[in-house]
């Protein structure tokens, strides 16, 4: 029986803290509050992966691909150029289309948005895939324990039958404890990772927690990261080090 195959996430400094990277096929949430950089991990993950020779697909949900493609052109990634290529495929789900889908029963909604993104995954011969974020996929607003249901389906059938080593991005409420949005994530992915931003002294830095990475030996730790143009998020070490060699005490 052959081991799990690992391969590199992309993240500049991460591979090594995780046990190598991730595991092919499964799936990984990144988490944090607005603003923490999730796309730009997401983003990271994918154009690494391409210079691999893994071709990628981006879930758009919330936002246009011009303003994507033009956020990204500013960081330094020419995604437009990718596309064109057949590198790298994004797939939008229009408003229009999820609300009225977001009346069919739960199995139908998990069925339709699988069949588009495996449509596109084998379009272009894709192994990574992103959804950022997760939750955006439905746009009727529904009880927690409905889009707890949906979530554990629509993970359960991408890797069934996608098939790709997948990011879901999930928005924590700002100030909250919790590590994703409907608490069902987390036990769900093969790995989490928590994007921050903590106050020391009178400024902030960005952290990354590794929560959990499944089949690995990793401890859960926290880590300084940067956001690097033309490059993007690099892991710089773990937070306590980091704390130590700053000059300004810490209350």
């Amino acid at each position: 029986m052959r081991g799990l195959e690992i391969i590199p996430s992309g993240i500049e400094g991460l591979d090594q803290v995780i046990g190598g990277g991730f595991i092919r096929g499964r799936t990984y949430l990144v988490s944090g509050e607005t603003g923490t950089g999730k796309t730009l991990f997401s983003l990271n993950f994918l154009v690494y992966g391409i210079t691999l020779g893994d071709k990628g697909v981006y879930v758009l949900v919330d936002e246009s691909v011009e303003d994507l493609m033009r956020g990204a052109k500013d960081f330094g990634w020419d995604l437009e150029a990718l596309v064109d290529r057949g590198f790298l495929s994004i797939l939008t789900l229009s408003q229009e289309a999820m609300e009225k889908l977001s009346t069919k029963p739960l199995d139908t909604i998990v069925r339709s948005i699988v069949v588009d993104i495996k449509s596109e995954v084998e379009k272009i011969g894709a192994s990574r895939l992103v959804i950022d974020p997760v939750i955006s996929l439905v746009f009727q607003e529904k009880d927690v324990v409905w889009m707890r249901e949906f979530i554990r389906r629509l993970i359960m059938s991408i890797e069934n039958e996608v098939k790709c080593t997948t990011i879901i991005t999930s928005e924590i409420p700002t100030n909250s404890n919790s590590i994703s949005r409907f608490g069902v994530e987390e036990f769900l992915a093969s790995g989490v990772l928590v994007l921050g931003l903590q106050r020391i002294g009178d400024e902030y830095i960005r952290t990354l927690l590794v929560r959990k990475m499944r089949w690995r030996p990793v401890k859960p730790s926290i880590y300084v990261f940067e956001i690097v143009p033309g490059k993007g998020i690099v892991v710089k070490g773990r937070l306590r080090e980091y704390i130590k060699t700053l000059p300004i005490p810490i209350a």
